[in-house]
Order: C-alpha cells, then sequence, then structure tokens
C-alpha cells in the first residue's frame, strides 16, 4: 500500500495529505481496499466530489475527440469523453496534473471536468481512439522541414522525407507495436481516401485505428520501409523484396517485405518472423478435451 501511494504522489495523482489519510482510514477500517489505483482513485473521486468510470460503461464521442490535438491528449495522458450540459468530460488519472487541462482549455475555449479514470483504462482507449503513432503524425503537421507532396510529383525527396525524425518514429512504432501484439504480419494498404494498417494476429488480419491524416504521408512511410529493407525508393511500378532485422530485448526479428505497386499507390506486406519463437506441444495449444480427444485419435 504505501509503494502504491507513494508511486501515486510522485506521478500526482494524489497528494500528500490525500494518501496520510487514505493510510489512516483504512487502518481504521473505515475505507476497504485491495492497495489498486482503482480503489484509490475511487476514494479521491468520492472526497472532492468528482466522477469515476473505468470506462467500460462511456463511450468517447469520436466528433468531440477530433476537436482537440492528439500530441496534447498523449503527451498529458487525458481524454475528452463527451459533452454534458455544455461541460466537456475529460478522463484524467492524474488529478494534480492540471496543464493538460489548462492547456485544452486555452486551445479550444471549452469548459471542461475531470473525471477520474485509471491509467491503464485511459491508455487502452487512448489506443483505440487515436490511433497507433497519433502524437507522431500530429507533430508532423507543425514540421515545414518536411515536403510531403502526392506520388506523382517528380521533384519531390522522398529520401530525406523519410529519413525525417517523425517518419522514423512513426514507423518503429509500426513494428514495435506489432511486435508487442505479437502479429505474424503488417499490412500497410493504400486506398483513394485513406492508408489503411492491418495486422494478422492468430491467423486473422485486423485493423489498427490510425489517425485520419496518415493518408497525406503515405508516400514518405513506404519509403521509409523501402530503405529499412534495402530497397530501391525511385522504383514505384515493379514489386519489390526486401528484409529488415530488428533486435528486441534479447531476441531478433526477421522481417521479410513486399512492396506491391497499386491502384492508389504502393502496398507494404512485411512478414514477422521470431528467431526465439519456438513449436508449441499439443497440449499447449488450449483446445478444449472433446476437441483435443478427436484431435489425437484421428
Amino acid at each position: 500500500m504505501t509503494e502504491l501511494l507513494n508511486s501515486m504522489i510522485e506521478s500526482r495523482q494524489l497528494s500528500a495529505s490525500d494518501a496520510e489519510l487514505f493510510r489512516r482510514l483504512c487502518a481504521e477500517g473505515r475505507i476497504k481496499t485491495a492497495g489498486t489505483e482503482e480503489d484509490v482513485l475511487r476514494w479521491l473521486a468520492k472526497e472532492y466530489g468528482f466522477s469515476y468510470t473505468d470506462l467500460t460503461d462511456i463511450e468517447p464521442d469520436r466528433q468531440l475527440l477530433s476537436l482537440f490535438p492528439a500530441r496534447v491528449l498523449l503527451k498529458h495522458g487525458i481524454l475528452p469523453l463527451r459533452k454534458v450540459n455544455g461541460t466537456v468530460e475529460v478522463a484524467v488519472s492524474r488529478l494534480y496534473a492540471t496543464e493538460g487541462l489548462d492547456t485544452l482549455r486555452t486551445l479550444t475555449g471549452l469548459n471542461l471536468t475531470p473525471v477520474l479514470v485509471p491509467t491503464e483504462a485511459i491508455q487502452r482507449e487512448m489506443k483505440k481512439r487515436l490511433g497507433v503513432g497519433a502524437d507522431t503524425l500530429d507533430t508532423l503537421e507543425e514540421e515545414s522541414a518536411l515536403q510531403v507532396v502526392e506520388e506523382n510529383d517528380e521533384d519531390v525527396d522522398l529520401d530525406a522525407a523519410a529519413e525525417d525524425a517523425s517518419i522514423i518514429r512513426f514507423v518503429n512504432q509500426v513494428l514495435s507495436d506489432a511486435i508487442e501484439l505479437r502479429a505474424t504480419d503488417i499490412h500497410l494498404e493504400p486506398f483513394e481516401d485513406e492508408m489503411r494498417i492491418r495486422y494478422r494476429i492468430d491467423g486473422v488480419l485486423q485493423d489498427v485505428p490510425v489517425p485520419a491524416q496518415l493518408k497525406r504521408y503515405q508516400p514518405a512511410i513506404v519509403s521509409r520501409v523501402k530503405i529499412l529493407s534495402h530497397l530501391d525508393i525511385a522504383e514505384k511500378r515493379l514489386p519489390q523484396d526486401g528484409r529488415i532485422k530488428i533486435r528486441v530485448g534479447k531476441g531478433e526479428v526477421d522481417v521479410r517485405v513486399s512492396v506491391i505497386p497499386m491502384l492508389h499507390g504502393e502496398a507494404v506486406v512485411m512478414r514477422l518472423l521470431r528467431q526465439d519463437t519456438s513449436l508449441l506441444r499439443l497440449s499447449e495449444l488450449g483446445m478444449p478435451p472433446r476437441e483435443d480427444a478427436l484431435f489425437r485419435s484421428s
């Protein structure tokens, strides 16, 4: 309990006096707690008259979310939820870190009310609503050094664009996210008005939430993948195959890359092959007893 409270004080989720009061109430038996962040936030919300939710009963408003810069939301770990009686409810886990709310009030002029939410729940919803690399692409909007143009522009230096730190960071985020989710494939698919990213997880292709502005940076993203794969960035009309080797911790991931020209740009497929992955035994596949017996008898 002491370690949790000290950690929450350090991250400005509660004050030292709040922690002391909570500790005393627990010692007196007036609060029953399992010693989790959720328990402390529930008590804090009740103590100061705020609302509390774990976001299982609230669906963040996508249209409302588009009014706020992703960079600010991700930096401060806050998430606008919904508009109620002219006030926007914003999920926060750090009640005493007010810089984020103050910044949003200044940028939007809206009335904001904090709603206490566990850190993990906010991070989960951010990833789902804002998409992978949202903070990176939001930063690109302000960077004059990166010149992004349509793929039919012959004068663009895609090599220089792809080497931009923000594009590098975005591609790294996609790769690390896929590896963390144990995906076997990454698909970058160009369409007329959007660029879709999908991961193959457990044999099923799953859409990955991505920022709406991703399409604008499609040529630079593909170019960055080509550079990593040692492919010809100037060749756009013929398929190309390459490979990337990634070190993750003590293990390595071999990435086989295929770039294929499509109607609305170049599609990229990356196959992730983990060098430290071992074959599972039949007993480790998790089949129900009936199916396991049928499989063994066939």
